[in-house]
């Protein structure tokens, strides 16, 4: 659109309005509302429904036309209520109201339907129509989360739509001709989209409804609260709950992140919140049992273990895994004990599966509407977006299928964005650095990589030419974090327009990076050595010796050297990448703390048990992967036992005869905006007066001023790319007996949210090995015969299944998706995972 306004004049004022604009758009923002029902500004207008019918004067007298489909110009006079407008939309809702059930009583969306409120507001009041309407059997359950009720579809095009241009999985469509046309799904082909609830969502009527919430409430019933669930992107969403239940989860349109819409695993979690087996009271383990016992002795129990450990072996014999699905506030409360208490800088929110934490810190970030602006590229270093940023992957393609931003894609296997991308570049395990390297010399790096030099320049002219957004993640954690670091490193250092976002899945990994709950850094993304007299001087003290990360401190445990282990939420014996260490380690700790939301494997090994809140229970801060803070909202009371993570650190530094001075959220994110840098600005109130929140830092390099606790003078600087330091980019000799292991992530795994939802357990499959089709006739077997895969760490038995989107060479295993487990055959020292497959020995 042009930036030059046009005036129009809307029933009778004159407005200003952007070259180019929708005039229903335009229209509502200057306060005029028009009524509709196929449009929806996140999609094309088809100008179906013809309710936004408008009076519009272009010059050449005035005419009835649809507002939606409908440009503004300069000198246009429309009005939205004249004698023909009203009319016409009379028409229209008379129209759908023939054949429509009028059952709003029993139909879920009734109390929030746009067409029973246009109906009341526009429609004739009565209908002179007394012949017997349609009837279907309903409903009809086109997927098992979405339920179709066909007599009550007005045929707006809406979900059809979203299913093809947004998601790209036209699995719902019309059927039939004139009278007979329906909306519904193709024979043997359901909904099966990972992003089926967006439809019911925006269905304006009660045609799709959502078996989890169907029949559960009515709107009047409900609160709503807007809050931010704790995935990587921090959607915005509407929480909803009755009788102190949540009963739905709803997209909100924030321009800045999801654009309203949500991933189906995102979308119906909110079960796990009230599953039964959640942890409810504190657990200490006395005769190699886990028994209920008083907050004040479980408590006391890690205290006094906590308390020996430091008499024992000093600081660095203690350490603290997990905190990613935290708020900001948890965060800041464990690392200022961690660090500033108890004095260990063995702490990490990742769990060997991210980046190193000072390249996230320090490489410059971009944001995800800048990723999706018209006119740049992006390049994709990353697994499947489709697979862990399910809101990402809807914007980035809607961006992409447009023809607006060019995709060059760098992973081991084709994703669900490689029809779209303009390049695709195939990376063996272990080679993306060399792939980086190449495209900077793509003469003398085609030899190299195998890629063809043309294509390697094509890629190069792209990322020098114009806006370059590099959304860098782990392709495989059956590799090391090295090669993908080294990579995205050339690349900055190569492009330095070029601006990066950090694809670290867990929650709140990023925020707990800004938080401090990482090894080598304290809050605000600054050093250890470099912050350390700032927090000493407000925390009392600072770790005196560099920490270990997740692997470290797994080593270390396992060795011996570890007597505490504090687990924020994490489950090293689901999700660290090698099984075989995460087992030693824990075996070997001398006392496992576990502060949870649900009796995982992990917590099965704890000395002591405290449960924790969860999502809808807190109130708080969340930090995405662009560095953007956003509220977080209670809308339940947490089962009467279950306590903040917060409060459990305070509780611990007292019993270690210390103060963290933090009584509430707000005050630790108050402390933290004055001592940390990168949060300065950002006030509580702040925070929340923008439903987009507030991008960190909130003035320009992040050097502000603070002050907090007594100290004085200017707060350290931030992490920039010349404090990196990273070991040598590993360069592993190809084997051609070997397949190199790929272990990928599915949206449906076995974790802890997914086991606990009941309408979303059974969306979880076990793994298969997936091949190249070509790779059979090679290893002398067929799809679905049962593999043995091997490798120096381990070996599993797994059926194969044919992939064409796997290159040759390469196997790929889903991480934590039940029966083979791919972290058997990793050793996290290895810089990848080679392995043999063959068939089983009879």
């Amino acid at each position: 659109m042009s930036e030059t306004p046009v005036r129009i004049t809307v029933d009778g004022v004159e407005i200003a309005a952007a070259a180019g604009q929708l005039l229903i758009d335009a229209c509502e923002q200057a306060g005029t509302y028009i009524p509709r029902f196929c449009y929806h500004p996140r999609m094309r207008p088809v100008g179906m429904c013809r309710m936004c019918l408008v009076d519009v004067d272009t010059g050449r007298g005035p005419a009835l036309a649809p507002s939606c489909m409908l440009e503004v110009r300069d000198g246009m006079v429309v009005e939205t209520a004249s004698d023909a407008a009203r009319k016409a939309q009379d028409g229209v809702l008379e129209f759908l109201l023939v054949n429509h059930p009028l059952d709003c009583p029993v139909c879920d969306k009734g109390g929030e339907c746009p067409l029973q409120d246009q109906t009341m507001a526009y429609g004739p009041g009565e209908s002179r129509f007394v012949e017997e309407k349609r009837h279907f059997d309903k409903p009809l359950a086109i997927s098992e989360l979405v339920y179709l009720d066909r007599e009550r579809c007005i045929l707006c095009d809406r979900c059809t739509r979203f299913a093809d241009e947004v998601a790209g999985e036209p699995l719902i469509g019309f059927q039939g001709r004139g009278y007979h046309t329906e909306v519904n799904t193709f024979p043997d082909r359901p909904f099966d989209s990972y992003f089926s609830g967006n439809t019911v969502q925006i269905c304006p009527v009660g045609a799709l409804t959502a078996r989890p919430y169907r029949f559960r409430a009515r709107p009047w019933d409900l609160t709503e609260t807007t809050s931010t669930y704790p995935n990587a992107t921090g959607d915005r969403v509407s929480v909803h709950a009755s009788r102190n239940r949540l009963l739905r989860i709803q997209g909100v349109d924030s321009e800045a992140v999801n654009h309203g819409w949500l991933a189906d695993r995102d979308r119906f979690s909110f079960e796990a919140v009230h599953s039964p087996e959640r942890l409810t009271e504190p657990l200490l383990r006395k005769d190699a049992e886990l028994s209920p016992a008083p907050w004040s002795a479980a408590l006391a129990a890690a205290g006094d273990a906590l308390q020996a450990a430091l008499g024992r072996g000093g600081p660095s014999s203690v350490a603290v895994l997990g905190g990613a699905r935290l708020c900001s506030e948890d965060q800041y409360a464990w690392a200022k004990l961690a660090k500033g208490v108890i004095g260990t800088d063995n702490v990490d929110a990742q769990l060997g599966d991210g980046l190193p934490a000072e390249l996230v810190c320090a490489l410059p970030r971009a944001t995800i509407a800048a990723a999706c602006r018209p006119g740049g590229t992006v390049l994709t270093l990353a697994g499947d977006l489709r697979e862990e940023f399910g809101s990402l992957f809807l914007r980035l393609r809607t961006a992409v299928g447009s023809g607006d931003v060019a995709l060059v894609e760098m992973a081991p296997l084709a994703g669900s964005l490689t029809a779209l991308a303009r390049h695709s570049l195939r990376v063996r395990p272990g080679d993306a650095d060399m792939i980086a390297e190449a495209i900077l010399d793509p003469p003398h790096g085609a030899a190299i990589a195998g890629i063809a030099t043309d294509e390697l320049r094509a890629a190069a002219a792209l990322f020098a030419d114009g806006p370059l957004t590099v959304l860098v993640g782990r392709t495989s954690v059956a590799e090391s974090a090295t090669t993908t670091a080294h990579a995205a490193l050339r690349l900055a250092r190569a492009f330095p327009h070029a601006r990066f976002l950090p694809l670290l899945r867990r929650g709140a990994a990023a925020g707990a990076i800004d938080a401090g709950l990482v090894p080598g850094l304290l809050p605000g993304r600054t050093t250890r050595q470099g912050a350390g007299a700032w927090y000493g001087a407000a925390w009392g003290g600072v770790p005196e010796h560099p920490g270990a990360d997740a692997a470290g401190i797994l080593v270390a445990a396992a060795a011996g050297r570890i007597d505490v282990l504090v687990l924020l939420g994490a489950d090293p014996l689901a999700d660290f990448p090698d099984r075989e260490l995460a087992r030693r380690a824990l075996e070997r700790v001398g006392t496992v703390i576990a502060v949870d939301v649900f009796g995982t494997a992990s917590v099965g090994c704890a000395d002591v048990v405290l449960p924790a809140v969860t999502f809808g229970e807190r109130s708080g801060t969340h930090v995405n992967i662009e560095g953007r803070a956003t509220a977080v909202t209670r809308q339940v009371t947490p089962p009467v036992q279950c306590r903040r993570d917060w409060e459990i650190a305070a509780e611990l530094a007292l019993l270690l005869g210390s103060d963290l001075r933090i009584a509430s959220p707000t005050d630790a994110w108050t402390e933290l905006t004055d001592l940390s840098p990168l949060h300065a600005g950002a006030s509580w109130d702040g925070v929340r007066a923008d439903l987009d929140g507030l991008l960190l830092p909130v003035a320009g390099d992040g050097n502000g001023t603070g002050g907090g606790n007594g100290t004085s003078g200017a707060p350290p600087g931030m992490v920039t790319l010349e404090d990196v330091r990273l070991p040598g980019a590993p360069v592993v000799p190809f084997d051609r007996y070997s397949y190199r292991l790929v272990a990928d992530r599915s949206l449906y795994d076995r974790g802890t949210v997914v086991a606990n939802c009941p309408s979303l357990a059974s969306f979880a499959r076990p793994a298969r090995l997936r091949l190249n089709p070509r790779d059979f006739e090679r290893l002398g077997c067929r799809p679905d015969d049962l593999l043995r895969v091997t490798s120096p760490a381990g070996a599993v038995s797994v059926a194969a299944s044919a992939d064409d989107r796997v290159p040759p060479a390469v196997a790929a295993l889903a991480v934590n998706s039940g029966g083979a487990d791919p972290g058997e055959l990793i050793d996290i020292d290895a810089a990848v995972c080679e392995v043999r497959v063959e068939p089983p020995i009879p």
